[in-house]
């Protein structure tokens, strides 16, 4: 399914794969086990994996005051090839001392790049998907930097946050969509800004991203790709109405975090779209649904999401055949229907889901 959907990190052959665990809160608990398991039965499309369990997350901070602790960080940087994270119960309030860990280790590892593929399964094998796009999501910037202020001014309270664009990081999320682009059939790039409106932010965002084929070290590397432009709101609305127009669109931080959760409305699910955190020397699955805290514990979360961001994790490594296996078999879980979770509208428990796709492995 996804299978133009990463770029792969120059790797060693390794006799192992070691393999950060952080299911985090909520339901994260439930599905990353289940990815364990669908990376455990590809056998030798992979290196023998090993799975190191690490803590973060809000249940981690309100037993130790710390939602990301420094020897999580410290063992993905030393000892873990990859890692998959599960998801996180963030507080809409502020809690003091508290700040989002996803946030945090993506910052800490420089995973610049959040790639999140939206892909619809045709009913016949080898039939075009209807819906087939890559949101890439400039992960470390924007209104994420989370700087804001509260004053009190001549009409009440006032907040006010800092929104950060810089020319390097947008050079580099341009250059990654660029080289997804270039490695898809249609080889066509959507720049999504407001530059309209915020024409210093925005615009050096859009500036920078088209830019990029210009840089004389690429040497006219992405003549090929075709450049487009959308301004976000309209971005959406195009999305609903003619998903077919969009191949692959970069965004800065807010916009594409929006934009890929909108998208997944085009398919059925939050809980069918994956997402890497990519960098230049590290990369962590994350399936983009959240905590769920209204479904916790009840054995029905939709594991197939965390099982497609191991392939995408896998694909990133350089493991094609254990990534298109495990695609594979969740389009044909998908595909026959029989076994799903309630959100698309089956009755199925989680575990009856990792089942139907350990099957098909």
């Amino acid at each position: 399914m996804f299978r133009t959907a990463t770029r792969s990190l120059s790797t060693a052959a390794r006799s192992s794969l070691k393999i950060g665990l952080i299911p985090a809160d909520g339901i994260g608990k439930e599905v990353i086990p289940a990815a364990r398991q669908a990376i455990e039965a590809l056998g030798s499309d992979i290196p023998k994996p090993e799975f190191v369990d690490l803590p973060a997350g809000w249940e981690t901070f309100t037993k130790t005051g710390v939602a990301l602790p420094q020897e999580t960080v410290d063992i993905l940087r030393s000892d873990c090839d990859c890692a998959l994270f599960g998801s996180v119960s963030s507080p809409s309030r502020k809690v003091v001392g508290y700040s989002s860990p996803i946030v945090a280790l993506r910052k800490e590892l420089d995973l610049y790049a959040n790639i999140r593929p939206v892909t619809s399964v045709s009913l016949q094998v080898g039939e075009k998907p209807a819906v087939d796009l890559i949101v890439v999501r400039e992960n470390t910037e924007c209104l994420y930097v989370k700087q804001e202020t509260s004053t009190v001014g001549e009409h009440g309270k006032e907040a006010r946050a800092t929104r950060l664009i810089t020319e390097r990081a947008s050079r580099r999320i341009g250059r990654m969509a660029f080289e997804l682009a270039q490695a898809r059939p249609r080889k066509h790039l959507t720049i999504i800004h407001k530059s309209n409106v915020l024409s210093i932010t925005d615009g050096l965002f859009r500036e920078t991203v088209r830019g990029v084929p210009s840089l004389p070290e690429l040497d006219g590397k992405f003549n090929e790709v075709t450049i487009a432009e959308q301004l976000v709101d309209s971005a959406v609305y195009r999305l609903f109405r003619e998903p077919e127009v969009f191949d692959v669109m970069v965004a800065p931080n807010l916009y594409g975090d929006i934009i890929s959760d909108a998208a997944a409305a085009l398919v059925g699910s939050l809980g069918l779209i994956p997402s890497v955190n990519a960098g230049d020397n590290f990369v962590m699955g994350e399936p983009v649904h959240g905590s769920a805290p209204d479904i916790e514990g009840k054995g029905i979360a939709n594991p197939l999401a965390s099982i497609r961001s191991a392939a995408l994790m896998l694909r990133h490594l350089g493991y094609t055949n254990g990534a298109n296996r495990l695609d594979e078999a969740v389009d044909a879980v998908i595909r026959e229907g029989t076994t799903l979770t309630p959100d698309l509208k089956g009755t199925s428990s989680t575990q009856e889901v990792l089942e139907a796709v350990l099957k098909r492995l």
